[in-house]
């Protein structure tokens, strides 16, 4: 599945999950996508269709937004 990961008010990345490895060859995760993009579960905030999803919930929407929680400065 190909997916789209918004991080709003920065970048938007393109994935293909079956390039992805989740943890022990499990399905990738929504933190999975998070690390491959260098952002920590504890920063932001993964929503799909507008509502939030766990992190460890395997990744299941082609079209994901991303909010961070804190920037710096």
């Amino acid at each position: 599945m190909h997916v789209t990961v918004d991080v709003k008010g920065e970048d938007t990345y393109e994935f293909d999950l079956a390039e992805l490895d989740g943890e022990a060859g499990a399905d990738p995760t929504y933190a999975d996508l998070l690390r491959e993009i260098d952002l920590s579960p504890h920063e932001v905030s993964v929503l799909v269709d507008g509502r939030p999803v766990p992190e460890d919930q395997p990744v299941e929407s082609d079209d994901i937004t991303v909010l961070r929680l804190i920037k710096g400065g």
